[in-house]
């Protein structure tokens, strides 16, 4: 058998935990996606299909501010305008997708900055 890639593996684990996370209009998913050089995550209402708030380091106010787009800091300032979006169109409450990936580094980062602007997960 052949050995499985990191992603592969990554991957694996998002399909295990997304069994049990399901993003509501009362409690929507924010899933983060990461690569090595941005970081995004977006806010999702899995039974509508629809995506409620967004940010990325690659948008036009934050890629401004930003020297690097993959680093904790650009991770913090994510999290930080995706709150402030998500408290914009109503949203207080959501659940964590961090897909697959470790709950450390970047992705702490954002669920960090999230939760300073006023997400509560």
């Amino acid at each position: 058998m052949a050995k499985l890639s990191k992603n592969d593996k990554r991957i694996a684990r998002h399909r295990r935990a997304r069994k049990n996370l399901v993003g509501t209009p009362e409690k929507p998913r924010l899933c983060v996606f990461r690569s090595n050089k941005n970081i995004s995550a977006q806010i999702i209402d899995d039974v509508e299909g629809k995506t409620l708030a967004s940010a990325s380091s690659l948008d036009k106010e934050l890629k401004g501010q930003l020297e690097h787009g993959g680093n904790k800091e650009a991770a913090r300032k994510v999290g930080e305008a995706l709150g402030k979006r998500a408290l914009d169109a109503g949203i207080e409450t959501v659940c964590f997708d961090r897909g697959g990936l470790i709950y450390h580094g970047r992705v702490k980062e954002l669920a960090d900055g999230a939760r300073e602007a006023g997400l509560k997960f």
